[in-house]
């Protein structure tokens, strides 16, 4: 396995009130190593409202729904849900493939609707049940994905199952699944039995609270029809789901980033369809929708052999997703889903054989999650929609070597440190308060340029609710440059109340919340001791930097330094 994101240096916080000397919090290493030697200063407001902190982040999704059952799919979806105040959503591909259930790389399958010899439907909802049982059982919430097609309906079944491995080529995928039906009523009528099934398995409150959608990247060889195609598809599918439940919410597209010109222009012929096309079913203007989706990527690259990352390819993803949608006065006060919003592509694509996915077993990737995630309410509140999901397409490998570079939360049933992002997202509750940016860049610097200058992006995310305030602060570069020292920050939180406060503090780096180097460490075993697994199981949670501290508050403010290493994560969590 690669070496990733080394930082060797030690940390020290101080607190203190902005009018007294600091109150000391102890220092958390020995041998304290550089830091830049230009502090960053980053103000938060806790009394300037910015609205509701959606949980956006709320959102998790992956290839093979087969792995949702099976034992390290059940531990990764109960910690998921155990870090969330509010219902998971997850998506997952091929719910309506057909098959025998068993999981493989980019590969599910259900069987839930097979045919008999004289051509009439077969439904089966034993394996669907499993996976949404799953769910439910968790207080999760399915964003039931309508796809892909089965054998017995595709006008182009043969061959139907791929054999892919991350050594072949990305297109070999595209098989019998990804074809229009040859009967668009039958496919109709299993739609409309899957919703009736669903309310008289959950009941008709449950289903209401679920999303259903069509597809899944339509515009590229997930879908070998034509755009009015799924325009067709996309009617008979919406009054299936309308006709089982009329409550129930219907969307789409799903294409891929808006800002490349075919998924754009994709993206567009569908709506402009849905808001002002003759019904393929109805032969009325229109066809209804309650979400709008589509997805949003980044594109990391090897240069001089370091992994380079760029969240300004997937910032214009979603500006250009969110620019259209806002075109529409009809839908721009939808909610808007990213169905899949991540640095790169393909989750199943392992590092070993695509070297610039490098990022993912280290703490680059977290440090991205918390940069991108923030700018996305920014990207929302700046075009005037509303962003209701981002959807992280990343889940587990079952039965795969340990840390072996997939895009994945866990590996083997222990918790990267990207995880732990989640998990301070879930402490953020209440409003977003106003942030004063910490360095050069912004939310539209970024976008246009990315993270590629001399200076880290440190900044911050910040939310208050009645009896409590959390910041999270975070040093990302595109770059992951081994040498990069880390950088004092000096927070002035304004608009707390006076007196006794708890201070925690939460970080994500080297040495905290990092399994990954735990494993290294160990020497990398791919078949670790009970002990070690035990071990890597505690590291990968989320640690506190240091013990909790109780701080004054005078005159409704008070100051924080932290030094923050290169790609670290620091959640600052204050109760009264």
């Amino acid at each position: 396995m690669t070496t990733l994101y080394p930082v060797s240096f030690a940390r020290k916080i101080l607190f203190g009130t902005l009018a007294s000397s600091f109150l000391a919090c102890g220092a958390l290493a020995q041998n304290a190593g550089p830091s830049s030697s230009s502090p960053v200063s980053i103000q938060v407001d806790f009394s300037k409202n910015k609205g509701p902190m959606k949980p956006i982040w709320a959102f998790f999704g992956y290839d093979e729904p087969n792995y949702t059952y099976m034992k390290d799919g059940q531990k990764l979806l109960t910690e998921i849900s155990k870090l969330s105040k509010v219902p998971v959503n997850v998506r997952v591909h091929s719910l309506l493939v057909t098959g025998n259930g068993e999981a493989s790389l980019k590969w599910g399958s259900t069987n839930a609707y097979t045919e008999d010899a004289a051509g009439k439907p077969v439904y089966s909802w034993t394996i669907i049940d499993k996976i949404f049982d799953t769910y439910i059982q968790r207080g999760m919430k399915p964003i039931a994905q309508i796809g892909f097609m089965p054998e017995a309906l595709s006008t182009h079944p043969d061959p139907y199952k791929h054999h892919w491995e991350p050594d072949l080529k990305h297109g070999d995928i595209y098989t019998g699944w990804a074809y229009p039906p040859k009967d668009y009523e039958k496919f109709a009528n299993l739609v409309y039995e899957w919703v009736k099934h669903s309310v008289a398995r959950y009941g008709k409150a449950e289903v209401e609270s679920w999303y259903w959608e069509l597809w899944n990247e339509p515009d590229i060889s997930y879908w070998k029809g034509t755009v009015e195609e799924y325009c067709k598809l996309y009617d008979y599918t919406s009054a299936a789901v309308k006709r089982a439940l009329p409550t129930a919410k219907i969307g789409g597209p799903e294409v891929t980033g808006p800002s490349a010109p075919r998924a754009g222009a994709f993206m567009k012929t569908v709506l402009d369809h849905i808001t002002s096309g003759q019904n393929y079913v109805t032969g009325k203007t229109g066809s209804p929708i309650d979400f709008v989706t589509f997805h949003a990527k980044g594109a990391p690259r090897l240069v001089n052999g370091m992994v380079q990352m760029n969240m300004g390819k997937q910032l214009r993803d979603i500006d250009k997703g969110f620019e259209i949608i806002a075109s529409y006065h009809s839908l721009k006060n939808l909610p808007i889903i990213i169905g899949e919003s991540d640095p790169e592509g393909c989750a199943a694509c392992s590092e070993d054989f695509s070297p610039q996915n490098a990022y993912r077993n280290g703490t680059m990737y977290s440090s991205y999650t918390a940069a991108s995630f923030a700018r996305k309410y920014d990207l929302a509140e700046n075009r005037g929609v509303n962003l209701h999901g981002a959807v992280t397409w990343a889940f587990e490998f079952e039965n795969q070597p340990w840390f072996r570079g997939f895009r994945d939360l866990a590996t083997n049933g222990v918790d990267k440190p990207v995880l732990n992002v989640f998990r301070m997202f879930g402490m953020m509750q209440g409003n977003r308060v106003e942030v004063s940016q910490g360095t050069d860049y912004n939310f539209l610097s970024i976008r246009d340029s990315s993270v590629r200058g001399e200076k880290s992006d440190i900044n911050a995310l910040a939310a208050r609710d009645q009896k409590s305030a959390t910041v999270m602060v975070w040093n990302y570069h595109d770059n992951n440059d081994l040498t990069a020292p880390g950088t004092m920050v000096s927070l002035n939180l304004k608009g707390l109340p006076a007196g006794k406060v708890m201070l925690k503090h939460y970080r994500i780096d080297k040495d905290h919340s990092n399994a990954y180097e735990v494993w290294k460490k160990m020497g990398s075993p791919q078949q670790p001791s009970a002990s070690q697994v035990a071990e890597l199981e505690k590291a990968g949670q989320l640690q506190q930097l240091n013990a909790p501290k109780e701080i004054t508050v005078k005159n409704n403010e008070t100051t924080a330094q932290v030094d923050l290493p290169r790609q670290g994560v620091s959640l600052l969590q204050l109760t009264w």
